[in-house]
């Protein structure tokens, strides 16, 4: 039995790690991706393994990741630990980059991306409220927001502006047609 890993993408603000942990909480044969990140343990949002550039390179050296890139400054990785996870039949969330799906789609061939969407006055306000960036930064993020995916990738769209039970159910109904995965 094989796996799939399943990119989730969407613009600063649109609520990725939100909506993916409850994804998780609802349906038992989802896992999330830890990934590697080049930025310190306090910075809040997802749970995740805050390395140094250099013990960041010294892994990607080593053949530590699976798949890694860089955004916003920061290095991003995800641990070849997912093979095992893929092989033994997990369906694997990771929060990717849009500048990265192409090379995850070479990496772990077919590969659902749910590309989250918000109303730009929610993405403001979600950005406002999680104070990690100033308005200018909030400027910046936003006028992202919109970046095409890469030729070649088709994305199941799920607007987040509402109840995150209504995001989840429309995103589990698009991932699992066939089945309540709700149920164990």
């Amino acid at each position: 039995m094989t796996g799939r890993m399943i990119a989730v993408v969407g613009p600063s603000g649109v609520g990725k790690d939100t909506v993916m942990q409850a994804l998780v909480d609802a349906a038992p044969q989802l896992s999330l991706v830890r990934r590697v990140i080049t930025r310190t343990a306090d910075a809040g949002g997802e749970d995740y393994d805050a390395v140094s550039v250099p013990m960041f390179m010294g892994m990607q050296a080593a053949g530590e990741f699976a798949l890694s890139w860089q955004a916003h400054g920061l290095r991003y990785g995800i641990p070849v630990s997912v093979d095992t996870e893929l092989a033994q039949g997990c369906d694997l969330l990771v929060n990717l980059s849009r500048s990265v799906l192409g090379a995850a789609k070479a990496r772990f061939g077919a590969m659902p991306v749910l590309l989250l969407t918000a109303s730009p006055a929610v993405l403001r306000a979600r950005l406002m409220a999680r104070g990690r960036e100033d308005g200018h930064e909030i400027d910046a993020r936003l006028a992202r927001a919109g970046f095409a995916l890469p030729g070649g990738i088709n994305a199941i769209h799920i607007d987040n502006s509402g109840p995150i039970a209504d995001t989840v159910q429309r995103a589990l109904a698009a991932l699992y047609p066939q089945k309540d995965v709700t149920q164990t």
